[in-house]
């Protein structure tokens, strides 16, 4: 008994070794470290699943079953860690609890139980990571719609501000941004105050990436207007979207667009299309062609214009694009809604909505606090030069979000669970 005892501790004491050479590093709390019968059962399914598309992969490759294969891996993986941690600890807890364990063996497992539980928690965090699912929109580039709210002339410069934030992170992380609509105009010192921004980010998960930026962004600082130093508050609201491969009108009615139940599908019959000539700043071509083109989806109200180009196919173009991406997320969040409500009226799970202030970037402290994950720095320039701090912020946000995603699959497993059982 005792030299099995003690090889289960050699055993054990590897594991360890291992598992804190790659700690989990994750955001979300030990809060969510409790692993119910449903998640397990969940996990086991999917990695079921896992080893018999993996079979059939090594038989015939598939590109959709290779897909599918990756998306169920760290599930897997995460799995076989949490049975392996829960495993060890079992068997710590069998010497301490086994009378004929003796004294010196008895200590050393009572020594080594503490890291086993955290072994264990950290293993079930992780599971639980795993068994959410990945946002449908998660791979693709996104739209980013900056538009000032309260605040007036205060808030069309912070437009600016965060504009230039975004491209900063962007550029530092590889992502390609280029502006599709910039309304400016000139306010007081010839600073240019911004009424609307649409920014376009390319690369692979731009739009998992940033989907935590959108909201109302409060911002609190004295404007150079103030004679008196009084801090005014004001409000920026930014939008982010998912960017849908472009594509022309006579295209909509071909490939993943023909599908009348997919979130992509927009009807050409729905949309008016109105051609006029383009106002303000320009040129001679202002005013004398009729390059301005405005969208409407007559079915939702939602209108698009655009005159940033001088060609009237280009304008369309960038149009349809940005249209077709509001219909869909708006899809999307109508369905999310609909589902929050379900939640709430059965466990009490809420989800904050878009219109919620999120942020705050206070200039006389030289703060910056997300009210969604509650992190505070007190790094606003490097926040807004696209630093560091706001991969800090943003990576705080990625994990709240998480931890609300885990409550939801909670709430939806407990709304299956009591459908069976009525």
């Amino acid at each position: 008994m005792r030299r099995v005892g003690y090889a289960i501790l050699r055993h054990y004491k590897c594991l360890i070794t291992c598992w804190q050479r790659a700690r989990f590093s994750s955001s979300v709390t030990s809060s969510a470290a409790t692993l119910s019968p449903t998640f397990l059962g969940r996990a086991r399914a999917l990695t079921a699943e896992y080893a018999e598309l993996s079979d059939q992969l090594a038989k015939n490759y598939d590109v959709q079953t290779a897909k599918k294969v990756g998306e169920l891996s760290p599930t897997s993986s995460a799995l076989s860690d949490w049975e392996q941690a829960s495993s060890s600890l079992s068997e710590l807890q069998q010497l301490l609890g086994d009378p004929a364990t003796d004294t010196e063996l008895r200590s050393i497992a009572a020594e080594e139980l503490p890291g086993s539980s955290q072994l264990l928690e950290e293993a079930t965090i992780r599971l639980k990571t795993s068994l959410v699912p990945i946002h449908e929109f998660a791979h693709l580039p996104c739209l980013m719609e900056l538009r000032p709210g309260a605040g007036g002339s205060e808030a069309a410069l912070f437009v600016g501000d965060l504009l230039r934030m975004y491209q900063a992170f962007c550029k530092r992380h590889g992502l390609h941004a280029s502006i599709l609509k910039l309304d400016e105009t000139e306010g007081m010192g010839n600073e240019s105050q911004v009424q609307e921004a649409i920014l376009e980010i390319e690369g692979e998960g731009a739009y998992g990436m940033l989907r935590c930026e959108a909201g109302v962004h409060r911002v609190q600082r004295v404007p150079a207007t103030e004679s008196k130093g009084r801090t005014h508050t004001s409000a920026v609201s930014v939008m982010v979207l998912p960017s849908f491969p472009s594509t022309g009108v006579d295209e909509m009615t071909q490939n993943s667009f023909s599908d009348p139940t997919s979130d992509y599908f927009v009807d050409p019959k729905d949309v008016r299309t109105d051609v006029m000539r383009a106002r303000g700043a320009g040129g001679q071509h202002v005013n004398t062609t009729d390059s301005a083109v405005r969208l409407t989806h007559i079915p939702t109200n939602t209108v698009v214009a655009i005159q940033d180009s001088r060609s009237q196919i280009a304008n369309r173009k960038k149009a349809w694009h940005i249209l077709r991406s509001r219909i869909a997320q708006a899809r999307r969040e109508a369905r999310e809604e609909e589902m929050a409500k379900l939640r709430v009226s059965v466990v009490g799970v809420a989800r904050m909505g878009r219109g919620d202030k999120i942020r705050t970037y206070n200039w006389g402290q030289q703060r910056v606090t997300d009210h969604r994950s509650g992190i505070t720095l007190h790094h606003l320039d490097d926040v807004l030069e696209g630093g560091l701090s706001l991969d800090k912020v943003m990576q705080s946000v990625r994990g709240w979000m998480t931890e609300r995603e885990l409550e939801a699959l909670g709430a939806d497993e407990e709304v299956s669970e009591g459908g069976k059982a009525s």
